[in-house]
C-alpha cells in the first residue's frame, strides 16, 4: 500500500481534496494583548500590580484547564508545582546576588517540577488508563505533603515565615514595570496553548477525553500523551510560581497549599476549562472581584460563591463559552495544503496468529476455557457461535481489554499475552468494536485524521501543521466506497446515523493499514442493502491490503457472502472450523447453533 499511496496520491489529492481548512480562535491573544497594554493607562499602578498577581495565578490555572478541560482528568494539587517553581526560583535569585552563575539555575525551577509531574503521571496512568479519580487524589496528597515539607524544612524554605527578600526581576520595578513582564508571559502562554490546541497534539488531547479506548486501539500510548500534557501543565504552574516569587518578594508554604489548588480549579471552571484565555480570565475576574468585595462587603465569600454557582449553572463552559456562543474572535486560518502521508512504520507482512489454551474469567465466571485456534496468511475468516460463546471476549483478551488467566497468544511468533492495546495495535492489528466507537465531538474529517496518523505521527510532527493536511490514496478510495462520509466530513461524528457510524469506524480501522483486522459485527444495525455494501467493502479493502481478517458475524447469509474458513466457538472453546458447508453439515454445530438471517 505504501507504493500505491506514493504513486496515486498527488493525482487523487489534487482532484478530490484540494485544501482543507481549520478554524482557530486566533484573535484571542491579540485582544488580550490590547487589553493588557491599555490597562495601566486607564487605571493606575496599584490596579496593574493587582491584575499582574491574578494574571500569574491565571497562567497556573491554564495548566489545570489543559488537563481537566482537554484531556478529561482533574489535577487537584497544582499548587505543589506552583510552590516548587516559586521556592526554586526564589532560591536561585537570592543565590545569584552573591554568585551570578546561579542565574543559570533558573530554568531548573521550571524543568524540575515538570519532570516530577511527568514521572508521577506515567506511574499512575501506565498501570491503568482509567485511573483519573486516583490520580486526582494522588495529586491532592502530594500538595499536602509539599505544604508540610515547606513548613518543616525551615533551613531552606524559611518555614512558616517563608523565604523572604527575593530580589526583583532585573531592570524592573515590582510595583511598576514588572507588570509588563507578567503581561507578556500571560499573552505568551495563551498564544502557545492556543497554537498547541490547533495542532495534531491538541486534537489527540481532545480525543483522549472523548474515547481513550479507541485511541489505544490505533496504537497511541495514551499514558504517555497524558503524562506529557500533565508535564506541560506543571511547567505552566512552575513558571507562574517563579513570576510570583519576583512579584511578591516572599514565598510562604501557602503557595503550595490545598486552598490555592482549589482556587485554581474554581477559576478554571468559572473562566472555561476548555479555553486557555477563559482560564486566564477566570482567575483575573474571580480573583480581582474577591479582593474588591473583601474590602467593601463583609460577606464577600458569599458573593463569590453566588457568582461561581451562577456561572456553573448557566454557563457550563464558563465565561469562554459565552464568547463562543457569540462567535467572538473566530475565523478560518489559511488553508492546509494536502500532502502525501508518510508510510506506516515498517512491519513484517507475514501474518500468523495462535491462541494456545487461553483462559479468561471475571468475577468467578469463566469466559474463555482453553480456547485454541490458529490462522496463517492473508484472507477473510468468520467467527460464529451462540451468544456468550466467547467471540468478542477472544478479541478483547488479545487487545488488552480483558486479563489473561492462563495460556498465551502468539502474533507472528511473538508472545503478546497481556500486552496493552496500543502495543498490540503497533504490531499491525486493527480492531473494530461491536458498538461503533468514534470520537463523537470531533468532525468526521478529524476522526479520519487521527486514524491516518496512527503509526505515522511522531512527537515533533504532532506539533506542526503539516499532518493536518496529510492524506493517502487509501483514504480517498475508502471515501469513494462510502460517499456519504465524504459528504459529511464537517459533521460531528456523534451526529451520524448508525449505518454511517459503522462505516466511519470501519474506515478508521483500516486506514492505518493493519496486517490483521478484527471486525466485531460490522453489519450490526444495517439494512440488507447496507450489509451487502459493507461486505463488499470489507472484501475489497482486506484484499487490497493483503491482510488477514477475522469477522464476528451472526447473519449466516453474510458469512456466506464473506467466504473463507469459519471458526465456531461454544462455551469459550473452539468447537470446530472449516468451510461454511462443512460447518452447516456438522451435527455438533447444529446442536448448539442455528444462526440467523436478516
Amino acid at each position: 500500500m505504501d507504493s500505491l499511496d506514493a504513486a496515486e496520491l498527488p493525482r487523487k489529492a489534487a482532484s478530490r481534496t484540494g485544501v482543507r481548512k481549520w478554524r482557530m480562535p486566533a484573535l484571542e491573544p491579540v485582544l488580550l494583548a490590547i487589553a493588557l497594554v491599555a490597562l495601566p493607562f486607564v487605571t493606575n499602578d496599584f490596579v496593574a500590580y493587582q491584575i499582574a498577581l491574578f494574571l500569574i495565578y491565571g497562567i497556573a490555572t491554564q495548566g489545570v484547564a489543559l488537563c481537566w478541560g482537554r484531556l478529561g482528568f482533574l489535577p487537584l494539587g497544582h499548587a505543589l508545582f506552583f510552590g516548587l517553581g516559586a521556592y526554586l526560583a526564589g532560591g536561585a535569585l537570592k543565590a545569584a546576588q552573591q554568585q551570578p552563575g546561579w542565574w543559570l539555575a533558573l530554568p531548573l525551577a521550571l524543568l524540575l517540577p515538570a519532570g516530577l509531574a511527568f514521572i508521577v503521571a506515567r506511574l499512575v496512568f501506565a498501570r491503568s488508563h482509567r485511573s483519573g479519580p486516583f490520580f486526582s487524589l494522588i495529586t491532592l496528597a502530594m500538595t499536602m505533603l509539599g505544604f508540610l515539607a515547606a513548613q518543616q524544612w525551615s533551613a531552606v524554605t524559611g518555614g512558616f515565615n517563608g523565604m523572604a527578600d527575593i530580589p526583583e526581576f532585573p531592570g524592573t520595578d515590582r510595583y511598576g514595570t514588572y507588570y509588563w513582564v507578567v503581561a507578556a508571559c500571560a499573552v505568551g502562554s495563551t498564544t502557545l496553548l492556543g497554537i498547541a490546541l490547533r495542532r495534531p497534539l491538541g486534537l489527540l488531547w481532545s480525543a483522549v477525553a472523548q474515547n481513550e479506548d479507541r485511541l489505544q486501539l490505533f496504537g497511541y500510548a495514551t499514558d504517555r500523551i497524558k503524562a506529557f500534557a500533565f508535564a506541560c501543565s506543571a511547567l505552566l504552574a512552575a513558571g507562574a510560581g517563579a513570576l510570583f516569587a519576583m512579584h511578591q518578594g516572599i514565598v510562604t508554604p501557602l503557595t503550595m497549599g490545598f486552598v490555592l489548588s482549589t482556587e485554581f480549579v474554581i477559576w478554571a471552571a468559572v473562566g472555561g476549562k476548555a479555553s486557555p484565555l477563559g482560564a486566564l480570565l477566570g482567575a483575573v475576574f474571580v480573583g480581582y472581584a474577591s479582593s474588591e468585595l473583601r474590602d467593601h462587603f463583609a460577606y464577600w465569600e458569599v458573593g463569590v460563591g453566588v457568582i461561581f454557582i451562577a456561572v456553573v449553572r448557566f454557563l457550563p463552559e464558563g465565561l469562554a463559552g459565552l464568547g463562543r456562543r457569540l462567535n467572538l474572535g473566530r475565523f478560518d486560518t489559511s488553508p492546509v495544503t494536502t500532502t502525501p502521508a508518510p508510510p506506516v512504520a515498517s512491519q513484517a507482512r507475514d501474518i500468523g496468529l495462535a491462541f494456545e489454551e487461553v483462559e479468561v474469567s471475571q468475577g468467578g465466571v469463566r469466559i474463555l476455557g482453553g480456547l485454541s485456534f490458529s490462522l496463517e496468511g492473508p484472507g477473510l475468516r468468520c467467527v460464529i457461535g451462540p451468544n456468550g460463546a466467547g467471540k468478542t471476549s477472544a478479541f478483547n483478551v488479545m487487545t488488552g481489554r480483558l486479563p489473561l488467566r492462563a495460556g498465551r497468544i502468539v502474533l507472528d511468533g511473538a508472545d503478546v499475552s497481556g500486552a496493552s492495546a496500543w502495543r498490540v495495535a503497533r504490531r499491525g492489528v486493527g480492531r473494530k468494536l461491536q458498538i461503533p466507537s468514534v470520537f463523537p465531538e470531533l468532525s468526521v474529517s478529524q476522526n479520519l485524521d487521527i486514524a491516518l496518523w496512527a503509526g505515522r505521527l511522531g512527537l515533533l510532527a504532532s506539533m506542526t501543521r503539516a499532518p493536518l493536511g496529510w492524506t493517502s490514496a487509501l483514504r480517498n478510495e475508502l471515501l469513494d466506497l462510502f460517499p456519504a462520509l465524504r459528504e459529511q466530513l464537517d459533521q460531528r461524528a456523534g451526529s451520524l446515523s448508525q449505518g454511517h457510524r459503522q462505516a466511519l469506524e470501519f474506515v478508521m480501522t483500516v486506514l492505518p493499514q493493519p496486517r490483521l483486522v478484527l471486525l466485531d459485527e460490522p453489519c450490526a444495525g444495517l439494512s440488507p442493502a447496507e450489509t451487502h455494501h459493507m461486505i463488499e467493502a470489507i472484501k475489497t479493502v482486506v484484499g487490497k491490503l493483503g491482510a488477514a481478517a477475522l469477522v464476528i458475524e451472526h447473519d449466516i447469509s453474510a458469512v456466506a457472502a464473506i467466504g473463507g474458513d469459519v471458526y465456531v466457538l461454544h462455551q469459550g472453546r473452539l468447537l470446530t472450523q472449516g468451510t461454511l458447508a462443512q460447518i452447516q453439515a456438522d451435527p455438533a454445530v447444529r446442536a448448539v447453533y442455528a444462526g440467523a438471517r436478516k
